[in-house]
């Protein structure tokens, strides 16, 4: 019998064991084929050559497709992860003749799991999966940064993975190439072993309630040396993405992505080959220093990251962008393994940190400047669980920056429910709906809660049990949150990005610097000034952008603030001289956001 005649057998009797039979909904199967010894004799490398996928049809007629990976020698794997139960079938299309055109079905089975995480109600996370009600079910994302736990020993990453599981994190965030703990032995090579460490640490991550937030490289230099090619960086993401995405996973690009020249036009390249293959659409976007915001232009993220501590550049940037918002890792904890960085801090900084960022409009990640599981149960990692357990029991996925209080920060559901963090405890203001409430008191160290005298109105003035350290308010309207808290109904808020006022009459402020051309080895000073006070600016929080745009690069944060020296401009540019296109934004107490553009020239 010719070989074709056995490898369409052998993928016949594939389908009559439905490899895939009963599997729960959102569990991964995989279905595996080996290549006959003439397509083994055409395809000596399968890596690089043999193109394989599979469209999966589910019975509400809803099609997936999904890259296979080659596995090792001849074996080719199809890893798929229904989205539904019943009856599913499947259709090969491939470059290996014997396995172009088969076909198969089986049968998933009802699961109990809510599905994948996706954006949802502008800035937050819901569900794949519906409720018996018909509603979306929302999901608090607080993450850790662990980058190294796909090398670690594995005594080690599951010491890490069991603590953080029982803080209640539900993200982890590490890297798949890291330099020496390189995943690829050549640009075609990928090292099996660190792959199936990987799949084995992703799935034990997820059976523990945690998505694995994928981060390709360090920066987009790290990535092209290694691929050197666009068909080898092609054929790395197809890779990652067969293997991984019918896992709970996010993309995350790279750490940095303002470290390499061309950071921006490498990443769309890789991020556009992500949103094509990846038949699930799991959230994409890319580190960064201060804020991966300018690569949302580029149509391939879905999500903005942020690694600086700066309140400025998140809060008026949630204004602009109707996305989610992560602090993927602005700063660390020094629980005894040493500070190698100002962004380094104790536990109570650190604390203070991911409240504020949450203030913000983001959804946090810890990380511990140690990297063993000696570290894991650090105070500030302890703290995060008092922090989940908190937003847990409101109504976080439609809470929203919020800016009529004085004395502290807050996010609201307008007329229902508000929470204000209060750093530097003293007397606080805050303006509601006009309704009942029950105050509550929560302390941000160890979550005791303190039950506060009622208020009905809408404008009263409290202060914090006692001064001891920062404090959480949680303002809840009588008898209406309870009720609320039954359903998770995101249509019960409608939430509508502002437009932002650069008519330049009704900008309360001026660029008074930098007044000339730019040289780009020194920074320079810039500063604006208010032109018209009131009470609205009597507080206002600043944000100095550049780009040069026909380079692509991106824009940079050059400042916050309503004046300084700006950022250094390397890398905002390739070619000199060069446009610089300047944008300030200026945000009054109100939350009401002015731009004012000029241009400026760049010069070596």
């Amino acid at each position: 019998m010719r070989p074709a005649a056995l490898l369409f057998l052998a993928a016949s009797a594939l389908a009559a064991q439905s490899p895939c039979a009963n599997t729960p909904a959102y569990t991964s199967c995989e279905i595996v084929f080996e290549l006959s010894d003439q397509s083994a004799a055409r395809h000596p490398e399968p890596y690089k050559t043999v193109e394989l996928r599979a469209e999966f049809r589910s019975p509400r007629h809803r099609t997936l497709a999904i890259p296979a990976f080659w596995d090792g020698a001849r074996r080719l794997v199809i890893r798929f992860a229904p989205t539904e139960a019943g009856d599913w079938d499947y259709r090969l299309t491939s470059n290996v003749a014997d396995l172009d055109g088969k076909t198969g079905n089986f049968t998933a089975a009802a699961s109990p799991s809510p599905g994948f995480i996706h954006a949802e109600n502008v800035h937050h996370w819901a569900y794949t999966e519906r409720s018996a009600t018909g509603l979306y079910q929302a999901h608090l994302w607080m993450g850790a940064s662990e980058l190294r736990f796909p090398f670690e020993d594995d005594a080690t990453f599951r010491a890490i993975a069991d603590a953080r599981s029982g803080q209640k994190f539900n993200h982890l965030r590490g890297l798949v190439m890291n330099g020496a703990d390189a995943a690829y032995q050549s640009p075609d090579s990928p090292d099996l072993a660190q792959f199936r460490r990987l799949d084995e640490r992703v799935r034990y991550l997820n059976s523990k309630g945690i998505t694995a937030d994928l981060v390709f490289a360090p920066d987009t230099a790290s990535l092209v040396k290694a691929f050197p090619t666009w068909e080898q960086r092609r054929r790395f993401i197809r890779y990652l993405v067969a293997r991984c995405a019918a896992m709970h996973v996010t993309w995350q690009g790279v750490q940095y992505f303002e470290d390499s020249v061309d950071g921006r036009p490498v990443l769309k390249e890789l991020g556009t080959v992500l949103k094509e293959l990846d038949g699930y659409q799991h959230p994409r976007t890319s580190g960064a220093r201060v804020t991966s915001a300018p690569l949302l232009d580029d149509g391939w993220m879905n999500f903005a990251s942020y690694g600086t501590n700066d309140d400025q550049v998140s809060t008026i940037e949630h204004q602009l962008y109707g996305v989610p918002f992560v602090s993927a890792e602005s700063v660390r904890e020094d629980s005894g393994a040493g500070k190698s960085g100002p962004n380094d801090l104790d536990a109570a900084a650190v604390r203070k940190r991911m409240w504020n960022a949450t203030m913000n409009g983001q959804s946090p990640t810890y990380a511990n400047t140690g990297t063993g599981a000696q570290y894991a149960n650090s105070p500030a990692a302890k703290q995060m669980t008092v922090w989940y357990d908190f937003f847990a029991d409101t109504r976080y996925w439609e809470l929203e920056p919020y800016f009529d209080v004085d004395g502290g920060r807050a996010l609201a559901l307008e007329d229902t429910e508000y929470v204000v963090y209060i750093e530097k405890p003293g007397p606080l203001e805050l303006t509601v709906e006009k309704h009942g409430y029950d105050i509550y008191w929560v302390n941000p160290i160890d979550g005791e809660v303190t039950k506060g005298k009622s208020f009905k109105g809408e404008h009263f003035t409290i202060s914090p049990p006692d001064m001891s350290h920062d404090w959480v308010l949680h303002v809840v309207r009588e008898g209406r949150l309870g009720s609320m808290n039954k359903s998770y109904k995101f249509e019960s808020r409608d939430i509508v990005l502002q437009e932002v006022e650069s008519n330049s009459p009704k900008v309360p402020f001026t660029v008074e610097q930098p007044t000339g051309d730019i040289n780009i080895r020194v920074s320079p000073p810039y500063s604006a000034k208010l032109t018209r006070e009131s009470r609205a600016t009597r507080t206002m929080m600043w944000l100095w952008t550049g780009e040069v745009s026909a380079d692509g690069q991106g824009y940079r944060v050059l400042g916050t603030g309503p004046k300084g020296l700006m950022r250094p401009l390397a890398g905002i540019a390739k070619n000199f001289p060069a446009i610089m296109h300047l944008r300030v934004y200026g945000m009054n107490a109100n939350g009401k956001v002015y731009a004012i553009d000029r241009a400026f020239g760049l010069n070596p």
